[in-house]
């Protein structure tokens, strides 16, 4: 698959979020609800922007030949839309790219959810999950899939880092990955 199009995938679901708002309308209405969160997000949100870093592979479930073998930092980027709701729960909506354990990109764009708790009036650790497509170059050679995992968070001020584990068996998933975001 070429960066090319790669970059138009990421394209059609940066512009699919955008369109929320005429589709609504037409949706059945146990789905509308749904919508228009996601238009709320995308229209009302602020600007987040993505920095990821580090892919931790479980030692229990690889030798360490194949640990030698793997990226472990997981550099990209991208950006997203996010609120704080009605409850002071955090919701976005986000797109990123990032070099996945074989060094090749890793495209991704989803919705998260986190449960919101306040330590002190500038912390606040969260809990949740997150629903997104990505596609991967050894997984059907880069067709998007869905997917849904955990994610919780730890964040000061306009700064937030997260973690997800990407669950598996011996020798495939089992890795922790941390990322981070910035509102701008």
């Amino acid at each position: 698959m070429t960066a090319r199009f790669r970059a138009a995938i990421l394209c059609l679901l940066l512009a699919t979020f955008a369109a929320t708002a005429q589709a609504c309308d037409s949706m059945p209405s146990w789905a509308q609800s749904a919508c228009n969160r996601l238009d709320q997000i995308w229209t009302e949100g602020g600007n987040d922007l993505y920095f990821t870093g580090y892919s931790w592979h479980n030692r229990a479930t690889y030798s360490k030949e194949k640990i030698d073998s793997f990226n472990e930092l997981a550099w990209g980027g991208g950006y997203g839309r996010s609120i704080y709701d009605e409850d002071g729960d955090w919701q976005g909506l986000y797109a990123m790219a990032f070099l996945d354990s074989h060094s090749k990109v890793e495209p991704i764009a989803g919705y998260g959810f986190l449960k919101i708790g306040r330590v002190s009036e500038n912390v606040r650790l969260g809990a949740g999950y997150t629903v997104f497509l990505t596609a991967r170059h050894d997984i059907m050679s880069y067709v998007p899939f869905p997917g849904i995992l955990p994610l919780v968070s730890a964040s000061y001020k306009d700064t937030m880092l997260y973690a997800t584990y990407i669950p598996g068996s011996a020798g495939a998933g089992n890795v922790l990955f941390m990322f981070g975001r910035w509102r701008f």
